[in-house]
């Protein structure tokens, strides 16, 4: 036991304490939680500071709302809905298109009455999916369309990629591949394939599913090792203005590539996940001690930040 600890320490392995002792709790002001807790505000927060996001359609606050849908659907053939302070991906709701009036094709070929989605609203608001159970707000988003890049370590559901930003600066990533075993969502809890990223290439070093080691996705048995991500560049880019957008020091930003409007925020996280550590092979806590021997990084741009990223990266984080 003393000696896996002393291993995993020597290797910069990053505990749950020592992430919210060390970094979250001196770096995320609590009054910037509500911006990322709740979609709807991080949405609006995002399109304020011009970083992309899949649109906002609509908004259900109350059940008189719900009760009356059809008016906020009857032009919108696909669409999402979601709890705006939801959490693990719970409470998604998708429609890929019109089947009939007050009929749509939902996810896994199931239909979709007006009734069954009213009745999902309902739950939302009641606070069904939320944290801590509290009253919600549903939205209405557009529909991602996965780029076909993406296909061939994806070949359903909706990839998409956490890159982990440190005071500004972006210190890990991974990306996350749905699986029949996790229904087409990209949660590591629930089957999904959690691949490590270099972040100087953009290229996958490795991939795990269920804490195993894997090489092929198990449902096509194409291999989502050492695939090149597409707009590699322009992604890592993107999540280092998120931190103009709402300045935690210690986030995780949720990324995605749509065929037709290219790189997008899905989400920010205040409390990201330590599992991208088993993705990559190797620990936080030596890159992000690299980052804190930086003079003022949050000063910087957000070009320069990403610059000291990748030249740290390149320096094998100063070890």
């Amino acid at each position: 036991m003393i000696r896996r600890y002393r291993e995993l320490k020597k290797r910069g392995v990053l505990g749950l304490n020592a992430r919210n002792a060390c970094y979250i709790m001196p770096h995320n002001p609590r009054r910037y939680y509500p911006l990322v807790d709740n979609k709807v505000l991080c949405k609006r927060r995002l399109q304020e500071n011009s970083v992309a996001a899949p649109e906002l359609l609509g908004e259900i606050t109350s059940q008189y709302e719900a009760g009356h849908l059809s008016r906020k659907l009857a032009e919108l053939d696909e669409f999402v809905i979601k709890p705006a302070s939801g959490a693990g991906g719970d409470g998604i709701l998708v429609a890929t298109g019109r089947y009939e009036d007050r009929v749509w094709h939902g996810s896994g070929g199931r239909l979709l009455s007006l009734a069954d989605i009213e009745y999902h609203v309902s739950g939302i608001l009641a606070g069904m999916y939320s944290l801590g159970g509290q009253v919600d707000t549903a939205m209405i988003e557009s529909l991602i369309h996965t780029d076909q890049r993406l296909r061939e370590i994806a070949p359903e559901g909706v990839p998409d990629i956490r890159v982990i930003l440190y005071r500004g600066i972006p210190v890990m990533a991974m990306t996350r591949l749905p699986t029949r075993r996790s229904s087409g969502k990209a949660n590591l809890h629930q089957g999904a394939i959690g691949a490590g990223v270099e972040l100087t290439s953009g290229r996958t070093l490795r991939a795990v599913m269920s804490s195993r080691l894997v090489d092929l996705h198990p449902d096509t048995r194409c291999n989502v090792v050492g695939f090149q991500l597409p707009d590699w560049t322009t992604l890592l880019a993107i999540a280092a203005r998120c931190y103009e957008a709402i300045p935690l020091g210690y986030m995780g930003i949720d990324l995605v590539i749509d065929q037709d409007h290219g790189p997008l925020v899905l989400e920010m996280n205040a409390r990201p996940g330590l599992a991208i550590q088993i993705a990559n092979d190797d620990g936080l806590g030596h890159r992000l001690a690299a980052v804190d021997r930086l003079d003022s990084p949050e000063t910087l741009s957000s070009e320069q930040r990403l610059d000291k990223g990748l030249a740290l990266a390149e320096a094998n984080w100063g070890r």
